[in-house]
Formats: structure tokens, sequence, C-alpha cells
């Protein structure tokens, strides 16, 4: 697939939304259009453009949702210079009533999504009209791209919660009247998981080309989209109810992947390294990254180029309420007082886990024998020393690259792991009453954890991590094992992308946020006054320009 990434059909395929019909009656000359687009040859570079475009990342709006899952939620401070670098971030972080002024953020993210979905649905479009004789991969070709549209449309939906749902089967006639709440809440859950569904019926169980998404890649992400549907919503964003029977498809679908040959990597380490870590066995589906592939600098991760610590990034670093939510006794989380005091290295056991997440002044960072430096924070007295790892690589590494200002790298993006199946899983059967089922699952999590410590030698004293053992040194109750279910996912997950979905997910954004706030008020000025507001922070504005274009035909998220 990293070779696939070289070949880019940027424009071929990007969806016009206006009604501008006297000039797309005339082509343009040079312009590819459909009809162009009919060889075998031609629709498998459409198909994989469509691969290209989920990652298209752009510095400012990552499609690793940094922004949205980490800033958002109470794992990872804005950072950068101030409040005012990059306000529309510190605005998140801070839930404020600012969001929906932003625009300028919102609405080229919403694009930017739309065209990767425009690009999955012209490729279907062009495989609709060949025949299978002619292209024998035809199905697997049509389920590949049904999985991405898949993927682009969970992004919208969790971020905005509705939005419209965009097909191959529309024109643009069609695309310019469809609005953003067509369909209910649970309606456009089940018509992205329908497209999971096909993908999943229709894929192989392994591809040659590395990168092109299998058959375990959609049972995965269809049982992930299960997960969230079960979580019923009002149009308020209130979980009303959790079904059974949606629980009962994460079940299945898990079940399903746990048979496959995937599972967790050896050492935690491995998910987050380049090079010949990449596409591990725990790794389900990634977007692809490259270098040297005729482009200017690579196909590069821009979308977590303002991650590094470098001078114009070192954004997205990780809380203290995080680093606190490592600290262990007796090898388990503490989970009621763990913001009592921060953690001290000198005192405090902890989970492995944090030095794998988090950059911590006079360690090794990303496993080299280089120390990270308190002097690499832009502003400590604002946003602290800790510096964000999991998606950043050794600096003198050669998937490290300069793009003028900037520093990216090479290093894929993962999606979907083999360790959110095993946790999706557990939540199903915690959920459902079957606790006890869970307990096993996630303490292979957290077996995995206390054994990757190769990397982080440095860190052997100061690491104590256990299994849940009931009747021993838990009670594991539906009450218990709902909180370490919940903490796991935290400690497994952080500056992944994804806490701030799951706090929504299970109804407790606002209490969580408001107590994060409450507790970090008093050390962060740029906190205080922050206010999660219920019924309305859940979600991302629709932005306005998107509404304006729909000349009203969307219809804005409850409470803005």
């Amino acid at each position: 697939m990293k070779k696939l990434n070289s070949i880019l059909l940027a424009l071929a395929s990007i969806l016009t939304f206006n009604s501008c019909q006297d000039f797309l009656e005339v082509p343009a000359y040079g312009i590819l259009t459909e009809d162009n687009l009919t060889g075998v040859k031609q629709i498998e570079n459409e198909v994989i453009s469509a691969y290209a475009a989920i990652g298209n990342d752009e510095i400012n709006r990552p499609l690793s949702l940094w922004n949205y899952g980490n800033v958002r939620a109470d794992d990872a401070y804005k950072g950068g210079n101030d409040q005012n670098d990059g306000d529309f971030l510190h605005f998140l972080e801070i839930s404020s009533p600012s969001i929906g002024n932003q625009t300028w953020y919102t609405d080229v993210f919403w694009y930017r999504n739309y065209v990767a979905i425009s690009r999955a649905n012209l490729a279907l479009r062009l495989l609709n009209n060949i025949s299978e004789s002619e292209m024998p991969n035809k199905k697997i070709r049509m389920a590949e791209m049904r999985f991405l549209r898949g993927h682009m449309h969970f992004i919208q939906k969790i971020v905005f919660k509705m939005v419209p749902y965009i097909d191959e089967t529309m024109s643009a006639e069609d695309i310019a009247n469809v609005s953003n709440v067509k369909y209910s809440n649970d309606e456009l859950w089940q018509k992205i998981a329908d497209d999971f569904q096909y993908a999943y019926e229709n894929l192989p169980a392994s591809q040659t080309e590395v990168g092109r998404a299998n058959k375990y890649a959609a049972a995965a992400y269809l049982a992930k989209v299960y997960l969230y549907k079960a979580y019923r919503q009002d149009e308020m964003h209130n979980v009303i109810s959790v079904d059974a029977a949606d629980l009962q498809k994460v079940l299945d679908l898990t079940a399903d992947v746990m048979t496959s040959p995937y599972r967790l990597e050896n050492d935690f380490a491995y998910n987050f390294h380049p090079g010949e870590y990449e596409n591990g066995p725990e790794c389900l589906f990634a977007v692809q990254y490259s270098t040297d592939d005729g482009t200017t600098y690579g196909r590069l991760n821009m979308g977590n180029a303002l991650t590094t610590p470098t001078p114009g990034g070192d954004f997205n670093k990780p809380s203290q309420d995080l680093v606190n939510a490592y600290k262990t006794s007796n090898g388990l989380p503490v989970f009621d007082t763990y913001n009592t005091t921060d953690y001290n290295e000198a005192t405090d056991k902890t989970d492995p886990r944090l030095f794998h997440t988090v950059a911590i002044p006079g360690k090794p960072y990303k496993y080299t024998n280089v120390n990270y430096n308190q002097n690499q924070s832009r502003n400590p007295g604002m946003y602290g020393y800790y510096s964000s790892l999991k998606e950043n690589v050794d600096p003198a590494s050669e998937y490290y690259v300069k793009t003028g200002p900037w520093n990216a790298n090479t290093k894929n993006n993962i999606v979907i792991r083999f360790a959110d199946v095993l946790l999706m899983r557990a939540e199903a059967l915690i959920e459902t009453g079957n606790y006890a089922a869970a307990l096993p699952l996630i303490n292979q999590i957290r077996n995995r954890a206390k054994v990757s410590t190769g990397l982080i030698g440095f860190a052997a004293t100061k690491m104590n991590i256990q299994t849940y053992q009931d009747g021993v040194n838990c009670t594991w109750n539906q009450e218990f094992a709902r909180k370490a279910l919940r903490w796991e996912r935290r400690l497994e997950f952080a500056m992944e992308g994804s806490r701030f979905f799951d706090l929504v997910r299970w109804g407790i954004a606002d209490s969580v946020m408001n107590a994060y706030y409450l507790s970090q008020a008093p050390k962060h000025s740029f906190i205080q006054g922050a206010q999660f507001t219920k019924n309305k922070n859940e979600y991302v504005p629709i932005p306005i320009q998107q509404i304006n274009f729909s000349k009203g035909i969307y219809k804005q998220n409850y409470g803005f």
C-alpha cells in the first residue's frame, strides 16, 4: 500500500456540490471525467485514489482526531505557544461557546471528509459499470470502497452527529437537496453499519497488498459501529438506553475477529514504532504513509505534525490528569483518588503504558538514548513539560521529515487494532450482564502492558501493574467491571484520538469534563471558567457555511 499511495488522482473525483450546470456541461481540457475512467487499470487507480483520500491529512485539521478526541477530553491540553496559538483548539479544550464561531476549522474538516467519501463513491459508480468477467475482483474492490466510505462517515458522525449520508447512487442534484436529518440518529448509524456489513461479507480474509481492508478489519469496524449505535441517544444527546441486540452483534463480530490471525503485539511499544513494526499482528487497519515515493517530501502523516515537541509545534500535550490516571496502588488503578496528588516518580508506582504514551523530561524520548529535554516545551508555565509520544518518531530516524517550518513523519496511523476488539467485546459482555466473561479479556490487556518493558527498562523500578483477581484484590461485580473497563480504555488508547467519543457514547461527558475542569482550574489559568454544557457540547456544531450552502436544508445540532 506504500506503493499505492504514489498514484493519486487528486482532482478526478472531487465531488461537485454546486449547480453550475452550464459550466459542467463542457468538460475542461485535461480534466478526467467518469466517461474517461472506464478501463480496469483506470478503475483500479480510482480505488487507490480513494485510499489516498483517507490519508490526505492536513496540519490544522487532522483525521487522526487528536484535536476532537484528546484535546477536547481530559487527556490533553491544547499546547502550542499560548491560548491564542490555534485558538479554536483552546475553545475545544474549555468547551467554549466560541466553538460555533470558528467554522474556518470545522468547515474545511467537513469538506475534506466528503471529498474522501466522493472518491469512494466515484470508484463505486465506475465499478458498477464494469462486469465481473472484465474485472474478476470487482466485488472485493466494491467492498473496499464501502469500507472506506463507512470509515469517513463514521468520523463525520462521531464529530458532528447528524450528517448527510452520501452514496454512489446520488446525483449532484440529489446531494444538493439531501438533509443532514434525513435519517434519525439510529438510522444513520445503520446506514454506516450497512457499508461495513457489505465489506464484511465480500472482503477476503487477507489481501496480498498491505494496507487494503480485509474481512477482519470490516468485522472489527462493524462491531465498533454497533457498539456506538447500542448507546441510544435522544435529540438532546442524552443516552436513554443500551440496546441488547446491538451488543449481541458486537459479541458475534468480535468472536469472529478473535479466531483470526490477529493478536496483541508482544510489546505495547510495537504498535507505535515506524518501519518494520508497521502493519503488525495487532493492526487491523491503518492509514498508510511513506517517503521517497516521487513526491516532494513523501506521503507524510501531516495531521500529527503540530504534535512534535518543536518550535511551532508542541500541541496535543498530555494532561496532568492523564498522567495521574496511570498511577497504581498494589498494581491496580487508583480510581477514586488518582487526582488527589500529582504523579511523583520518586514515590508513585505506575502502569508501564505511561512511559509509552507520555514523554517525560529526563527520560529517553521514543526508545532512544537521547533524553527528552524540558526546554522542548514551548510554554511550560501554561501547558507543563509533558509531550505526546505515540504518534511521533525518533527525530534522528529516517522516518522523521522536515517540511519547511514543520516536522512530519512517515509512520502509519492505526485506525483500529486488536486491543480494541478485546475491549469492545468486554464492554458488550459487561453491559449484557455477563461481566465475569469480561474479566479475562481486560486482564489480557493488562498482562500485555505488564510485559511491555523491553524498551523502557529505565522505568523498571517505577512500574507496578497487576491483573484483576475477583475476591482477592477486587470484587468483580457489574459496577466494578464497568469502571475497570472504562479506565482500561483510557489507559490503553490514551492520545489516540478516542477518549472524548467514549465519554459521549457512555453519556458521561458532562460529569467527567466538569470534574476535570474543577480539578485543573487551580493549576492552569487557561481552564479557569471552563464549563461543559450538557445537551450541547457533546458534538461540534454543523458549520454555518454548510448550512448556508444547503440553503437551510441542513439543521443545526441541538444546543447551538
